[in-house]
């Protein structure tokens, strides 16, 4: 089934404009939510918004939203001052420089879009796309819609046969916190310890990445439990001792990890262990008493 578009836009770089759509490059899991309900008669309950002054509920006609400029106090603004106060939304994609690809560091990525070609715009589409592969180049801009401008990026992408671009909206430099907020001990890192973990990464290595031998584990078994109480089954969850946290030595689990079995990875197989010593050991079954002779 055809994707569906979020929106329209138009990338305009120079005197060149290409107007283009948008589409979700990626579906999360939908999220399982657990309503509020009274238990008494079944019913959901409902959030009411109470003044914290008064402790008196207030009606939504009488709420209007205010900026905090000092401790307690708030400056008010009406539906009509907001929209003065908003980006306009020109839904272009204004396209500023370009970069080497890679440039760009992971940390700022927040989101991203496809973009396919709307009418009229194929030819400078696929124009754009290949100029950018064979560059080896990113465009790098801004993008206003919906009352804010956006730091993006748009990049050639493929898949099999077909290529085309992805739009990343970023984040701006003064919305990425520095890791030097981050407190890490300086401490000495001895070779014979980077010799083995650098063995233990060569032995889980693989030179492509296929996210398809992964699954939301935690949300299928919870949607399994959440069936069995649909049928009216009771839902119990035997107790699990908490593991310890306890100060290994780096160079034994090291080695540990490397001994583990081939094909395994030593997470799992540390799992594994745990989980077997976990579960009840099963009782022997009684011998049939020998017979008396008569």
């Amino acid at each position: 089934m055809a994707a569906r578009a979020l929106g329209s836009a138009t990338i305009a770089f120079g005197l060149v404009s290409i107007p283009v759509k948008l589409y979700s490059a990626a579906e999360s899991s939908a999220q399982i939510r657990f309503n509020q309900i009274d238990q008494r008669d079944g019913s959901r309950v409902r959030q009411q918004l109470i003044s914290s002054k008064s402790g008196e509920i207030v009606p939504r006609e009488e709420i209007v939203k205010g900026y905090e400029f000092s401790k307690g106090q708030y400056v008010l603004f009406t539906k009509e001052e907001l929209k003065a106060i908003e980006v306009v939304s020109t839904y272009t994609i204004d396209i500023e420089e370009f970069v080497p690809a890679g440039s760009v560091e992971r940390i700022y990525f927040e989101k991203a879009y496809y973009l396919g070609p709307d009418k009229g715009g194929a030819r400078a589409y696929q124009l754009l796309a290949k100029a950018l592969e064979e560059t080896n180049r990113i465009a790098v801009g801004r993008y206003a819609a919906r009352g804010k401008q956006h730091l993006i990026m748009v990049r050639p992408v493929s898949d099999g046969e077909h290529g085309g671009l992805l739009l990343e909206q970023l984040y701006y430099a003064d919305e990425v916190r520095s890791f030097d907020e981050v407190p890490v001990d300086d401490v000495e890192v001895k070779p014979a310890e980077l010799e083995l973990a650098k063995q233990l990464i060569g032995q889980g290595a693989k030179e492509t990445f296929d996210p398809a031998e992964y699954r939301d584990e935690v949300r299928a078994q919870i949607l399994e439990m959440i069936e069995r109480k649909v049928e009216g089954e009771d839902i119990t969850i035997a107790p699990q001792e908490q593991p310890e946290h306890k100060i290994i030595d780096i160079m034994e689990a090291l080695k540990a990890s490397l001994d583990a079995s081939p094909g395994r990875k030593p997470a799992q197989a540390a799992k594994s262990e745990s989980e077997a010593s976990q579960k009840p050991a099963k009782a022997k079954p009684k011998k049939a008493a020998k017979k008396k002779a008569s």
